[in-house]
């Protein structure tokens, strides 16, 4: 197998990564949304959402283990989640008949950890955060001689998500603002590397949770930092992004324009109107974007799109979402017990 690449990923790399994965991933569609434009702005919603995985992760770990060689296949890859990506690796391997392990933390929600024992893939559980799942992911590729499928900081996963970028310039080459939620930082980093690669003047602009953003954190600091994860509805944007970032911190720091954070009733509030006005279910992660407009966070003026990223929402927020819905409850409320007890207090 060769060596990983050092450099980061370039226009090219993206576009060979597209070919790459073509006959596994679809071309996801753009709507609009209409209460969300105006104002001179014309809001539209990549929908992630409807790749068999139900998230867009699929197309970086498709991208990352089609580059793999026979020997390395037959050896199997490992990678750690806090649900998404792992889902999107196992389904990836079972097509193509690889061995897959995915190690998860203890605080990966029980909905995210069903689904991906249907996968048949191996799952551990391997500590009590992102990052101690991630250690244990690296040991076992080098105790195993499995290939490590990194949730983010890697070549080929961050050229694979960046395949997002490239078929909304495609498909709006009028946009001016591309919103994307934000973590550790592959997707952000991608997308970034084929909007600005088509025109260098759209604004890209990153989304978190208030709830320890670690990349805002560390944008803030100059360098990666560690910061305790804390529970939020925005749980596929938790994790550390590594002291030895090699890849997304750098990218993201040089390519994005602004980052926004968001509070949970915002996160609550970008659901809910996903459900509300598109019947479009989106996980806190997801939503953070739609949030982030409704709050009023980000002004923009143009052709806006925003990356909604994935669909895989606990059944219990789910249930109190369409609870609220057939109840008329007036806008803005939220869980803000995330720890699963679906406790909805008015913000």
């Amino acid at each position: 197998m060769p060596p990983e690449p050092t450099a980061h990923p370039t226009l090219e790399d993206i576009e060979t990564a597209a070919l790459r994965i073509g006959s596994m991933v679809s071309r996801t569609p753009l709507v609009e949304s209409p209460v969300l434009s105006g104002g001179g702005s014309e809001v539209l919603l990549k929908l992630e959402t409807v790749h068999p995985t139900g998230s867009f992760k699929i197309r970086g770990a498709a991208s990352r283990i089609l580059a793999l060689d026979e020997v390395a296949r037959q050896r199997g890859v490992v990678t750690a989640s806090t649900g998404n990506h792992g889902r999107a690796v196992a389904h990836v391997a079972r097509r193509l008949g690889v061995p897959a392990t995915v190690c998860v933390s203890e605080g990966v929600p029980a909905g995210k950890v069903a689904a991906l024992e249907s996968m048949g893939c191996e799952l551990v559980l391997a500590g009590a955060s992102q990052s101690e799942a991630l250690v244990n992911a690296r040991r076992l590729a080098t105790d195993e001689g499995m290939t490590l499928v990194h949730p983010f900081d890697d070549f080929h996963v961050i050229a694979g998500q960046g395949t997002i970028g490239l078929e909304l310039v495609e498909a709006s080459p009028r946009v001016r603002n591309v919103l994307v939620p934000l973590s550790g930082g592959g997707l952000a980093a991608g997308v970034a590397i084929a909007v600005k690669s088509h025109d260098p003047t759209i604004r890209v602009i990153g989304v978190s949770m208030k709830r320890a953003p670690v990349m805002a954190a560390s944008l803030d600091r100059g360098e990666p930092v560690e910061l305790a994860e804390k529970p939020t509805l925005a749980d596929s944007l938790q994790g550390g992004i590594g002291l030895d970032n090699r890849h997304t911190f750098h990218i993201v720091r040089d390519l994005l324009d602004d980052v926004v954070l968001v509070d949970e009733p915002d996160i609550w509030a970008g659901m809910r109107f996903a459900l509300q006005d598109h019947r479009l279910v989106l996980e806190g992660g997801a939503a953070v974007g739609i949030g982030a407009l409704l709050a009023g966070y980000v002004e923009v003026r143009g052709r806006t799109v925003v990356v909604c990223t994935g669909s895989n929402i606990e059944a219990h927020h789910l249930a109190e979402l369409a609870g609220e819905l057939v109840l008329d409850v007036r806008p803005g409320r939220s869980p803000l017990d995330t720890t699963g007890k679906g406790d909805a207090r008015s913000r």
